[in-house]
Order: structure tokens, then sequence, then C-alpha cells
């Protein structure tokens, strides 16, 4: 199987990167299932219906959140009625949403999907490793489900390397986001799973990490909140991984990074 993971879409710059790039990236790679990171897609910050269905049209199968998951109002009671956005699972009991799902490829095999969100430096949300472990009891790779993606939305980069030594062997790709810097240590763990600290952004980098530069860099020169961030608008760059999985196991076979547009050196898995 065939997994393309894309990093944080950021305003329209990475809306329009994903829909520019993504038709092309699921035919030419036969890719069987697709997630982004949505959750600053909506003008930098949170997610809205109508970018959703956007998404939809443009062949993505799942769209991850984070902490700006509750940016846009809408998402609050959004988020209950559309099984294919996730939310972290370690926020509190009775939070709307989901943080895992089982999904159906086009060809009817089944792909778990699950988020935590990381606490070093973050909102202090419920034990992420915990939240994890539950969702995975009684679901096993080759068994109850053909592959496992689960996402930590982090800052720290210990914590996301962390939760992929505590996953390695039982999950097919644990890859980090937030950061919105893709790093350069996509590889497969010693017990078979994909493992990127974190896939970068979708996005214009022409930028601070999305955000335009003068603004963005004022406020650390003047530290004063007093100019408000906004996505920078010129052309926007695809950031993820393509993962394939081995059919037998549901393990990682290879994982190779994607990155497409101007601003970072173009990468893709071979055809």
């Amino acid at each position: 199987m065939r997994i393309l993971y894309c990093g944080d879409v950021v305003g329209r710059a990475g809306r329009e990167a994903v829909v520019r790039y993504v038709p092309r990236l699921r035919d030419d790679l036969k890719l069987d299932f697709v997630i982004i990171n949505g959750e600053n897609a909506a003008h930098g910050f949170g997610l809205t219906e109508t970018i959703c269905h956007q998404f939809y049209d443009a062949g993505t199968d799942v769209i991850t959140t984070g902490n700006h998951a509750w940016d846009q109002r809408e998402m609050l009671s959004y988020i209950d009625t559309d099984a294919r956005v996730l939310r972290p699972l370690n926020y509190p009991p009775g939070t709307p949403g989901r943080g895992a799902h089982i999904y159906e490829t086009r060809d009817g095999r089944q792909v778990l999907v699950a988020q935590i969100m990381g606490r070093l430096f973050m909102d202090p949300l419920d034990d992420p490793f915990a939240a994890i472990d539950a969702a995975l009891d009684g679901c096993r790779l080759a068994e109850t489900v053909d592959a496992i993606v689960v996402d930590i939305h982090a800052e720290a980069t210990s914590e996301k390397a962390a939760v992929g030594v505590h996953l390695d062997g039982r999950v097919s790709l644990v890859t980090g986001t937030h950061s919105h810097v893709p790093t350069a240590d996509a590889r497969i763990l010693p017990g078979g799973t994909g493992y990127q600290t974190d896939l970068g952004m979708c996005g214009d980098y022409d930028s601070v990490i999305g955000m335009k530069k003068e603004a963005a860099t004022a406020r650390f020169i003047t530290k004063l909140p007093t100019t408000r961030l906004e996505p920078a608008e010129g052309e926007g760059t695809l950031c993820g991984v393509v993962l394939e999985t081995d059919d037998a196991t549901g393990l990682a076979r290879r994982l190779d990074p994607v990155r497409l547009g101007p601003g970072l050196i173009e990468s893709l898995p071979p055809l």
C-alpha cells in the first residue's frame, strides 16, 4: 500500500499547493490513501468545512488537526459530523470529534489513522502515550487493519522521537507535525515502523514558518504582539512523505520525502 501524508497546510498558498499537487501525486505514484494536516489552512489559523471539501475534492482521504483545531468556531460542531477530520486523541473526555478512526481505501483495505498531541512546550493535555496505547488496544497490523498511521503533533523533537520508539513494530508510520520545518530523518526504525520527526508544511517557504516575514520578525525584535500574523502569499510548496507498506505485515518497506514547489530542493519517490 502507498500512503501520502502531507504536513501542516498554511493559508491560501498551502491550500493551492494541495489542490495543485495531490491529484498529480495520486495518479503518478499510484497512491492508495492520502492524509494531510489541515489545522492552519484557514488563513493560518484553523480549518473550515468549505476547506475540508476542497481537500476531499483534490483526493484527500483524512485531515488531521492539532492545537489550532478550534480556531474556527464552526469546527466545534462540524467535527462531530465528519469522521474524516481528526483531532488529537488526548484532549480531555467530552471534547468534540475523534482522535482515531479506521478508514477504507478505494480497494477495500483498512487504515487506522490516529493523532496525539505532545505536552512539552504545548498545552498540558492528557498523557499521549497512554492515549495511543488505548487506541491501539485490539487493533493489530495485518490482522485487524492493513496499515496504522500515527501523527504526533508536538513542539519537541525529543517527544516525537520517543513516540516513534514507543510504537516501533506496532504501527506502519509515526510522523510529526506542528513545527512547519521538514526534518531530514525519514527512515525505517529497527522494528519496521516508518518515522520522520516533522513533515514540514504545505505553504510559502519565503516566510517565517508560513507567516509573512515582516510581522513575524517584528515580534521577535520588539517583543510586542501588536502586529497581526498573516500567511505568506507566494507560491506554495507541498511537503510530506510517501510510505510504502509490506502487504503481509503492514510495516514499512520504504519511506520517501516529498517536496514539490519553489523554495526547497524538490524530492519525489521513484515512479
